[in-house]
């Protein structure tokens, strides 16, 4: 069921930095991007503001292009999800001072919120819980399907050459961690994006995400195969990464199905220096000053 306002006896749960807060955007190209946005909560049951200590691509996407999708996820495992319009932004202001009064940015020496963003509710599912149990199956199902039938299942080959591979090995050990994060993002037909929760999900390899659609099954299978997709990899100690590439829809492996991404696009989200890892950008000499 979708509503287009949230419990109000909700809105408290928002409030504090310590959670995972995520905001899907799409791209100039239509791609889809996921950011991390701890800060993201509800100013009233129909509005959402966020504020921005950092500079990353996010920041720019929702200025050309206003769709976004949300996801909070508290440290006792309640979940919202939803759509949202993006409008404005500010440098001053009630909002603005309370960003700054929270403890993570008031007694930062480094930095601290410069501007607030607002968005308007579109839709939301209202209050979830991870389904613990499915989402152990899904894991167990992915990891046994990929050691049963590894080889057939993993991208092609290519030469080992490392720039041929997108993730580098902490990349793929971070998708692999058994308390990692993870999550997926599309674009819809109503020209939204979406985001899951895929904790299931692993690297098969440096170069593929897999996971089995136990869990969130009814979402995961309405991918179209082909469909760019980004997903989202973090640990509880709060390092992350965005990879990209398309679907590639599922096949069956030994005794389950498998859905995969084919990894083209890998991005750095963390501070202080966000920026694309993957395809490797060339060095170019720094002429302003």
């Amino acid at each position: 069921m979708k509503f287009t306002a949230f419990d109000a006896a909700d809105l408290a749960a928002f409030e504090p930095t310590a959670k995972v807060g995520l905001l899907a955007t799409v791209n100039p190209a239509g791609l889809p991007h996921i950011s991390l946005i701890t800060s993201i909560q509800a100013k009233s049951t129909t509005q959402l503001m966020w504020g921005q200590f950092t500079e990353g691509l996010s920041k720019q996407h929702v200025r050309e292009n206003p769709r976004t999708a949300f996801l909070i996820l508290t440290m006792d495992r309640r979940l919202w999800r939803g759509k949202a319009n993006y409008t404005h932004a500010v440098k001053e202001g009630d909002d603005y001072v309370i960003f700054n009064s929270k403890p993570m940015f008031r007694y930062n020496a480094y930095f601290g919120i410069h501007t607030v963003h607002y968005m308007d509710l579109v839709e939301t599912g209202g209050r979830e819980s991870l389904p613990l149990a499915s989402i152990a199956g899904a894991a167990l199902l992915t990891r046994v399907g990929i050691l049963g039938d590894a080889m057939r299942y993993r991208a092609p080959k290519t030469p080992r050459v490392p720039q041929n591979w997108p993730l580098t090995p902490w990349g793929e050990s971070l998708f692999n961690r058994l308390a990692g994060l993870k999550f997926i993002a599309w674009i819809g037909a109503d020209g939204f994006p979406t985001i899951t929760p895929l904790l299931q999900g692993v690297a098969a390899d440096r170069r593929r995400i897999v996971f089995s659609p136990l869990a969130y099954g009814d979402e995961l299978r309405a991918i179209p195969p082909g469909a760019p997709v980004a997903v989202f990899g973090m640990s509880m100690q709060m390092e992350d990464i965005l990879v990209r590439g398309p679907f590639a829809g599922y096949r069956r492996i030994a005794l389950t199905r498998l859905g995969a991404v084919d990894i083209d696009w890998v991005y750095n989200s963390m501070p202080p220096k966000m920026g694309q890892i993957y395809p490797p950008e060339p060095l170019t000499p720094v002429t302003d000053f």
